[in-house]
């Protein structure tokens, strides 16, 4: 998108032919997907009340969600920042790695530096939005120059403000059936605000979690290191230390139907080749995953894996992901580059398959439902968004409580115009 908002050429990683391969199977259907509140045991949609105040709940029957693919423009990269090994945040790119190509047979050990070399970020600590604020103040003249003069205009100029994992989550909320969310919106000069809760089932999962679970979470941190660099010319160091507080990400600014979104991802490295494309093309996502050693493997990767892979790299236009495949004990065997613009045709011939069409309508639908819901702007008041599988959506409201998000730092810093 220019800067008059006018629509761009699809970017490298093929969001056009993306779009046309997804809606060949597709069916076109109109219901009603916002409902009144209703019991869970009800099957049938009720028709859409008159009155938008009584939009309580929001299907996420798959069904409902299969028409053709939205509108959605070429993510365009505004911004980055940093956090560095103590989660201090930096307004520039001092944490970002360069991609080292992997040998054709990798003798990589992802176990290696667990007990002697890993730094965990403090999972307890949960940050919000704090960075992505902190970078919007930061910029702030750089985005209010880009604002339209009309005084309907939010002064950001874009509807919603998020990080890319929420977004994520909306995605996949179709096909997920094992974790709800619970997702806090303010509405605050004109933009929409959307920061996740932790629910009480992921608290105790996080406090459940056996030694082979969280080493294994450091298998991937780990992978990142034997492929990145610090700089241009570097090669990677797999004998330094992990440490999970540093992070690079990446701010970009798109459009979802008539959704103007900004939101921050972090990045795991960029292309260093002399032509390499410019952000976010540039970037790549590194994965882990199990060993693929029958159809039936492969067959549950594309329709498990990969719908979160896609959805996390599709969002803010990163075009591909480098897969390292490993054994029980860590070991990487190979390894494997997935051009996120070939997914579909990945996951097309598996029966009973995840759809984008779906994921993108879902979440397309779930902001214009916040949107028509949340109508007091004021940092104090909170509509807090609740979602388990099988369920509907829903909300509740809530003023000067302990869901509100928005620090005074940032409700002050966005006070005056400039």
């Amino acid at each position: 998108m220019d800067q008059h908002g006018r629509k761009v050429n699809p970017p490298p990683s093929g969001y056009k032919n993306h779009r046309r391969n997804m809606d060949n199977d597709t069916l076109s259907v109109n219901p009603k997907r916002f409902r009144p509140s209703h019991s869970p045991d009800r099957a049938d949609p009720a028709p859409l009340s008159s009155s938008a105040s009584s939009c309580r709940a929001l299907s996420t029957r798959r069904q409902l969600y299969e028409k053709p693919f939205p509108v959605y423009k070429q993510p365009v990269e505004v911004g980055s920042f940093s956090l560095d090994s103590e989660r201090r945040f930096f307004n520039d790119a001092r944490q970002i790695r360069y991609f080292v190509e992997p040998p054709s047979r990798p003798d990589f050990n992802l176990r290696d530096g667990y007990k002697d070399r890993f730094v965990k970020r403090d999972d307890s600590i949960k940050e919000k939005l704090d960075h992505i604020l902190r970078w919007i103040l930061a910029n702030k003249s750089k985005l209010e120059s880009r604002v339209a003069a009309a005084s309907s205009s939010p002064a950001l100029g874009v509807d919603v403000v998020t990080w890319r994992g929420h977004l994520t989550k909306l995605l996949t909320t179709p096909y997920e059936t094992r974790e709800g969310w619970l997702l806090a919106a303010t509405l605050f000069r004109g933009t929409l605000y959307l920061s996740e809760v932790e629910t009480e089932a992921s608290r105790r999962d996080t406090e459940n979690r056996t030694e082979r679970h969280q080493e294994m979470m450091y298998w991937g941190y780990k992978f990142e290191q034997y492929l990145c660099a610090e700089d241009m010319k570097a090669s990677p160091d797999p004998g330094g230390v992990v440490n999970t507080n540093e992070a690079f990400c990446t701010v970009v600014q798109t459009k979802l139907a008539d959704h103007k979104l900004l939101f921050s991802g972090e990045v795991d490295c960029r292309d260093r080749g002399p032509k390499s494309p410019a952000a976010p093309a540039c970037y790549i996502e590194l994965k882990t995953s199990a060993e693929i050693c029958t159809p039936k493997q492969r067959s549950n990767f594309h329709r498990f894996k990969l719908l979160k892979w896609w959805a996390q790299s599709f969002l803010p236009g990163v075009p591909r992901i480098v897969a390292g495949f490993r054994d029980p004990d860590g070991l990487v065997v190979g390894t494997e580059t997935i051009h996120i613009s070939q997914i579909s045709h990945l996951i097309k011939n598996e029966y009973n398959c995840w759809k984008p069409t779906v994921c993108m309508n879902f979440c397309c639908e779930f902001l214009s439902f916040v949107r028509t819901v949340v109508r007091e702007d004021s940092p104090r008041v909170v509509h807090l968004f609740s979602w388990d599988p099988h369920q509907d959506v829903t909300y509740t409201v809530h003023r000067d409580s302990s869901y509100c998000f928005l620090p005074p730092w940032y409700v002050e810093g966005m006070g005056s115009p400039h």
